[in-house]
């Protein structure tokens, strides 16, 4: 697992928020192909890699998205400070407070944090506490000597700069992993894990087998198209979220019974489900209300496929991220089993 841990904490120190994936991607690409793995780029920017497999005829895909929540400039604001559109769907007090890298056209970065527009106790007394944290009321402050809008253009600063949250990873001797966009980034490892073990043990799946890093997951279209065709089986692997009224937790892997998007297949469901028995895994079955995945873009786009989704459980979903060790192992565990037996 020390190959998973250590390329875990770099993919999470990339910037990837939708829309801005390319070295992200590249850094798994460039995965695979360390293994040996044949891969291809998407016009929309996706990457898949192939590994062969005893079936030729028909083929599995396995999915995980590396882009990310984020932001970008939306308005330059006559203070110097500026005004956000949010990039992926979150709650602006997961947020508030949080460092950030705003990055222009042109390659420049500069450092930020995001705050409301009356974040001092000491001026607004109790106004701190009762203003309405959305769009209008957030704003990023440059760490730049600027307050006037011209400021900000002469730094080259401008409407559409994308806004990298701070993923502050941290790994803990006890095997939690807290960082922000472990949604998806733990499944997108967990992809490569189950690369790596088919590779080093010389394993061959039994149908030939697709890993898609799709790019768009976050709003919405990320394997909406460019699967490949002879695809019969799709597997999504994304975070699963613990919680009140759920069943998931940051040691396990979740099948998916039903998200937002309906319920996923029943046969694969029970065969997922029979796989984790037969392995000893730590697993549990869940439904997500406020859920989709890469599998529900696909299943809207009229792929003609059967369609599950897995995942390690993420505590603190689109928020600031944690999950353990041992549910990366354990979704890997599975996804082997899938593919294998």
């Amino acid at each position: 697992m020390e190959y998973i841990t250590k390329n875990l904490e770099e993919l999470l120190k990339i910037p990837s928020p939708t829309g801005n994936t390319e070295k992200a991607v590249l850094f798994v690409e460039e995965k695979f192909k360390k293994l040996g793995i044949v891969t291809k780029r998407t016009t929309k920017g996706a990457l898949i890699a192939t590994i062969e497999g005893k079936n030729k005829d028909k083929e599995v895909t396995l999915s995980g998205h590396v882009d990310t929540l984020g932001a970008m400039v939306k308005e330059i604001k006559g203070n110097g400070r500026l005004k956000i559109t949010q990039l992926g769907g979150y709650v602006w007090n997961t947020v508030e407070g949080e460092h950030v890298t705003i990055e222009t056209l042109g390659g420049k970065t500069y450092t930020g944090t995001i705050m409301t527009t009356k974040a001092s106790s000491h001026v607004h007394g109790e106004g701190t506490k009762t203003v309405e944290r959305n769009a209008d009321n957030m704003e990023i402050r440059i760490d730049e000597k600027v307050s006037s809008k011209e400021d900000i253009l002469n730094l080259g600063i401008n409407v559409g700069d994308f806004v990298y949250l701070d993923p502050r990873v941290v790994v803990t001797e006890s095997g939690f992993i807290k960082s922000r966009h472990l949604d998806d980034k733990a499944g997108v490892i967990s992809l490569l894990g189950i690369a790596k073990h088919l590779v080093d043990n010389n394993i061959k799946p039994n149908y030939t087998t697709n890993f898609f890093i799709s790019n768009y997951e976050e709003v919405g279209h990320g394997a909406a198209a460019t699967i490949p065709e002879k695809t019969f089986e799709f597997i999504a692997i994304d975070m699963a979220a613990p919680g009140e009224g759920q069943t998931s937790d940051e040691f396990s892997v979740t099948i998916c019974a039903k998200d937002s998007s309906g319920p996923y297949d029943y046969e694969l469901r029970k065969r997922l489900i029979g796989l984790a028995q037969e392995e000893n895994l730590n697993y549990k079955i869940d439904i997500y209300p406020y859920y989709g995945s890469d599998g529900s873009a696909a299943l809207r786009a009229g792929h003609d496929f059967k369609v599950g989704l897995i995942g390690p459980g993420v505590d603190a979903s689109h928020s600031f991220e944690r999950t353990h060790i041992e549910a990366i192992e354990n979704t890997i565990k599975l996804g082997i089993a899938y593919l294998t037996k």
